[in-house]
C-alpha cells in the first residue's frame, strides 16, 4: 500500500473521530441495512441446511406410494393437493407381493396421533403417534435400534401385543433408569410389552420419531380400526443411481393393482423422501428477494446519509483543503481523501452489520439445533454493496472538494 493511501486512511479515521456522533449514525444506518440483509439471509441458509438434513432422514433413495400428494402451503398461497381413493390393506399386500425390483418395501399405518402411554404411576402426554409397522419400516425410514431388538415377522402377522418406541417415550416412562426391555406398558386401552428402544433422532419442524410407538401393523388394524383405513408402502432402493428404475418399476406395478388403464392418470402420488425440503427450500426463495429488497432500500436510505455527511465535512473542512492544496496536494489527491473516507465509514458499518447479522441469522440455527452458518457468499455481496455504496455516496462530495478554488479556500471562515 502507497504512502499516499495509508496518510488518506489515517486522515480519515482522524475526521471519523472530529465528528463521531454524525459518523456513528451513518454508520449505525449502513450497519442495520447489511444486518437486515445478511440477517434474514443467514437465517434462510439455516433453514435450507436444517431442512436438507432433516427431512431427508429417510435417506435419498427411499419413496412412498400414497394416496395424497404432498403440498407445503406458506403465507398467502394456497395450492390444493389431490387426493385419491384409500390404498387397502389387500392392496398394499398385492404390491408388496408383485414388486420384483431389489429393494425393500414396508407397510405402515396411522394408529393414532393422540395417545397417552403409562407405565406404573407415569404417563405421557396425550402426544404419542401410534404407528403400525411391519419388519422393514424402520430400515426404511432410517431409524436404528438402539436397545432391544426390531418387531419380526411373525409378531407382524400375528398382531402380537409388542412395542418399539422412541427416546421421548422413555424419558417420560421410566425416571428412575430402569432397563424399559421387557416392561409392559399401556397403550390406550392395550398393553405392550417393549422389545426395542430407538436411537434419538431430534427432532423436523414437529415431526419427531422420538415420540413414536411402533406396534406390529396387524395389531393397530385390530385396535385401532376405523372405516376406510388408508395404508402407505415405503420403498427403499439399494441406492439412489437405482432411485428413478425403483420408482418406476413401482409406479407401474401400483397402476396394475389398482387398476388405473392405460392413458389413465394414476390413482396415487409418489412421494421422494426429500420432497418437503425442496418445497420449502422453492418457497424460501420468495423470502430471499424480499430480504434483499429490505437490505437494499435501507442501504439506499444509508448512501443518502453517507453523501450527507461528506458534503458537510466538505463544506467544513474548505480552509483545510486549501490549506493541502496550497503546500502541494493535487485536485487528485484531495479527491481520493475524500473518497476514502468515504469507504472506510461504510466499510466499518458493513463489519459491525455482518457481525450482527451472521449472529441474529444464527438465532434460528440455535433454536432448530442446527449447524452454525457463516455465509461467506453473502458477507462477500455485504463488502462489495458497501463499497458500492461508498462510492456513490462520495463520489460527488470528493469532486466537489477536489474543484475547490484553493485562495478562496483560504479565505473560508
Amino acid at each position: 500500500m502507497s504512502k499516499v493511501a495509508i496518510e488518506n486512511i489515517r486522515i480519515s479515521f482522524t475526521s471519523i473521530k472530529n465528528h463521531l456522533l454524525r459518523t456513528i449514525l451513518t454508520v449505525a444506518i449502513i450497519a442495520f441495512g447489511i444486518m437486515a440483509l445478511v440477517g434474514i439471509l443467514t437465517a434462510i441458509d439455516s433453514l435450507t441446511y436444517y431442512l436438507t438434513e432433516n427431512f431427508s432422514m429417510m435417506g435419498s433413495n427411499t419413496f412412498n406410494l400414497r394416496n395424497r400428494e404432498m403440498v407445503v402451503q406458506m403465507g398467502g398461497d394456497r395450492s390444493s393437493a389431490k387426493s385419491y381413493e384409500a390404498i387397502s390393506y389387500r392392496e398394499a399386500l398385492k404390491f408388496k407381493e408383485l414388486y420384483t425390483f431389489p429393494a425393500s418395501t414396508s407397510i405402515y399405518t396411522w394408529g393414532t396421533g393422540i395417545a397417552t402411554l403409562k407405565f406404573n404411576n407415569e404417563k405421557t402426554n396425550p402426544n404419542i403417534q401410534v404407528v403400525g409397522i411391519d419388519e422393514n419400516y424402520i430400515f426404511n425410514s432410517g431409524y436404528e435400534i438402539e436397545a432391544g431388538r426390531n418387531i419380526s415377522v411373525q409378531e407382524v402377522q400375528n398382531g402380537s401385543h409388542v412395542a418399539v418406541i422412541g427416546s421421548s417415550i422413555i424419558e417420560s416412562l421410566f425416571k428412575n433408569n430402569e432397563d424399559p426391555i421387557g416392561k409392559i406398558i399401556s397403550v390406550g386401552p392395550g398393553k405392550y410389552r417393549i422389545v426395542g428402544v430407538l436411537k434419538e433422532k431430534g427432532s423436523s419442524i414437529g415431526f419427531t420419531g422420538d415420540r413414536h410407538c411402533m406396534i406390529p401393523l396387524n395389531n393397530v388394524r385390530q385396535y385401532f380400526s376405523r372405516p376406510n383405513m388408508n395404508y402407505t408402502i415405503s420403498v427403499r432402493a439399494n441406492s439412489t443411481e437405482e432411485m428413478d428404475a425403483a420408482i418406476g418399476e413401482a409406479t407401474g406395478t401400483f397402476r396394475v393393482v389398482r387398476g388405473d388403464e392405460l392413458g389413465q392418470e394414476s390413482s396415487f402420488s409418489v412421494v421422494k423422501s426429500d420432497n418437503i425440503a425442496n418445497m420449502l427450500i422453492e418457497l424460501t426463495g420468495t423470502i430471499t428477494w424480499g430480504a434483499t429488497a429490505i437490505g437494499l432500500i435501507t442501504l439506499f436510505g444509508a448512501a443518502i446519509g453517507l453523501m450527507n455527511i461528506m458534503l458537510v465535512s466538505v463544506t467544513e473542512r474548505t480552509r483545510e483543503i486549501g490549506i493541502r492544496m496550497a503546500i502541494g496536494a493535487t485536485r487528485k489527491t484531495i479527491r481520493n481523501q475524500f473518497l476514502v473516507e468515504s469507504v472506510v465509514i461504510a466499510q466499518i458499518g458493513g463489519l459491525l452489520g455482518i457481525a450482527a447479522g451472521v449472529l441474529i441469522g444464527n438465532t434460528l440455527s440455535k433454536i432448530l439445533e442446527s449447524a452454525f452458518i457463516i455465509p461467506w457468499m453473502w458477507i462477500g455481496v455485504a463488502i462489495v454493496l458497501c463499497f458500492l455504496v461508498a462510492l456513490a455516496s462520495g463520489i460527488i462530495p470528493a469532486n466537489k472538494a477536489a474543484r475547490l478554488d484553493p485562495i478562496e479556500s483560504l479565505r473560508y471562515e
